[in-house]
């Protein structure tokens, strides 16, 4: 059972580092000012910190059977929590609005698209830790 809990929290800071890493590439290099994102965190410590520790909580969820031989699909479908909680809380809780619209029409979609990644990549993860 350990190996099953190491397997899905690493999985999902993984999946988070993924994750944070494409959000600040994607301010770096320019296709978040092309999409009128306004988002474009600094990759420092304590936000990666922070990102990859709460990635790897949520990413427990992967503990539960559902959808066990669906690598991909699972973790998109399990990634949709944390993108629910980051639309509906954190974003407007930063005065960015419902769906962080404030920080462009873009945000639900990147939100959504860069958190399925982070998802597979956790699955993937556990899915090869626990076999």
């Amino acid at each position: 059972m350990i190996r099953k809990f190491s397997a899905a929290f690493t999985g999902g800071a993984l999946g988070a580092f993924v994750d944070s890493f494409n959000i600040w590439f994607m301010g770096k290099i320019g296709v978040s000012d092309l999409i009128g994102l306004s988002m474009k965190p600094e990759f420092t410590a304590p936000w990666l910190y922070q990102r990859m520790v709460w990635g790897g909580i949520w990413m427990l969820l992967l503990l539960l059977p559902l959808l066990k031989r669906k690598v991909f699909l699972r973790g998109c479908l399990f990634s949709l929590l944390p993108s629910s909680m980051m639309l509906f809380m954190v974003l407007p809780g930063m005065g960015k609005g419902m769906l962080g619209l404030g920080f462009g029409a873009a945000t639900p979609v990147v939100v959504i698209g860069l958190n399925c990644i982070y998802g597979m990549v956790a699955s993937a993860w556990f899915k090869n830790g626990t076999s």
